[in-house]
């Protein structure tokens, strides 16, 4: 079993920033894939930023630019730099592991974290 910690949410106004981390613990595979996803009240959760093993990333088209995701050294740890933030980023941000795939996929993450609020303000 994995378990992920998120950490770094809170209250910003918009145009600000803010770090979101993520540890890993427990079981752990050779190669994977790890995620950002967001859920906001009264919509589905969705997928904001991956990064594979090697450091390949993919983003949702409307971060774009203002939110970069980061791995660091001991690879179980993903960070997600988010700038430029707007009152539409506000969500519940959630960790995930693709332990299947070792590349920044949108889908098929199998292990979450808690989530962590980000509340943007107009």
């Amino acid at each position: 079993q994995v378990q992920l910690v998120e950490s770094g949410g809170g209250l910003v106004q918009a145009g600000g920033s803010l770090r979101l981390s993520c540890v890993a613990s427990g079981r752990t595979f050779s190669r994977y894939a790890m995620g950002w996803f967001r859920q906001a009240p009264g919509k589905e959760r969705e997928f904001v930023a991956a990064i594979g093993w090697s450091g390949d990333t993919n983003y949702a088209d409307s971060v774009k630019g203002r939110f970069t995701i980061s791995r660091g050294n001991a690879k179980n740890t993903v960070f997600l730099q988010m700038n430029s933030l707007k009152p539409e980023d506000t969500a519940v941000y959630y960790c995930g592991v693709d332990q299947d795939y070792a590349y920044a996929r949108t889908f098929g993450y199998d292990y979450w974290g808690q989530g962590t609020q980000v509340t943007v303000s107009s």
